[in-house]
């Protein structure tokens, strides 16, 4: 178990990135990176909650552990014996366990590996496992699920669904995926220009699906358990700027296009 004593530099691991685009093959590593004693830094805390519409607590967002563990995730990620490239590699669902909420004064020990490699009809899918332990005790738990396409596939089809109309409607400007990067660590060129999205077939820089989860949450901030489990579905890619439709009965909640599609569906369940 690995153990570092600080975050990860990402850009030198982005670069690593744009060189490994062609490696594959091999087993999922078995090793878990680890940090001890993680602080979170205020000023930090307070831009993510900016960025994604969270009020200024000293409560941290269910989501906000995920930026935290991101640098240990694109470590692993990136390591040469990763049988995947991080580059291309989608992410198509994430899964967060509250067990209690987190606060920032709190010291904050977390964990990363991966596991759970099975076929897909596009191709191959893993789990990146996060989690957030204090004095020992796993107080928050991730799964971001990772779709890798195989050759000859398209991308993933959508299901037809009925979906409700919206209840409210947001904006997100042309820079959102500029803003997010610069509080996550995410700098995937897909989500900072157009110019950059476009040679991954994107015509504009699209969302975070992870900011869009994050902004979904915020809009629900006070109706939320203590402690509960929040499952979303990444579908439909937001492309920046946007008009976004946002429905909840409290427990599902959908964030779809002006026209109705769903770019993510999500289920909160009490524990």
């Amino acid at each position: 178990m690995p153990v570092l004593s600080e975050a990860p530099r990402l850009a030198p691991l982005y670069l690593k990135a744009l060189t490994g685009l062609t490696k594959r093959g091999g087993e999922l590593p078995s090793r878990l990176y680890e940090r001890v004693g993680v602080q979170v830094d205020a000023s930090h805390l307070a831009e993510y909650n900016r960025v994604c519409a969270f009020r200024l607590t000293d409560q941290l967002p269910v989501t906000y552990p995920h930026v935290l563990t991101f640098p240990l995730q694109v470590k692993l990620m990136t390591d040469a014996d990763f049988p995947y490239p991080l580059i291309g590699t989608v992410h198509v669902a994430n899964r967060i366990t509250q067990h209690r909420p987190l606060h920032m004064a709190e010291q904050l020990d977390l964990r990363v590996h991966v596991e759970n490699r099975r076929k897909h009809p596009k191709g191959e899918q893993f789990d990146m496992i996060a989690q957030a332990l204090v004095n020992r005790e796993v107080v928050w738990h991730s799964t971001s699920t990772y779709l890798r396409r195989g050759p000859h596939t398209s991308a993933p089809g959508q299901t037809r669904e009925e979906l409700p109309h919206p209840t409210s409607h947001w904006h997100a400007p042309a820079n959102t995926g500029r803003h997010y990067a610069r509080v996550s660590g995410d700098r995937n060129p897909i989500h900072l220009h157009p110019l950059t999205a476009r040679p991954f077939g994107f015509p504009q820089a699209i969302a975070h699906g992870m900011w869009t989860k994050a902004r979904c949450l915020a809009a629900l901030e006070g109706r939320l358990p203590h402690a509960f489990e929040v499952d979303v579905r990444f579908k439909l890619p937001v492309l920046l700027p946007a008009k976004l439709g946002f429905h909840t009965n409290g427990t599902h909640f959908h964030l779809l296009t002006p026209h109705g599609k769903p770019h993510l569906s999500g289920i909160i369940t009490p524990l």
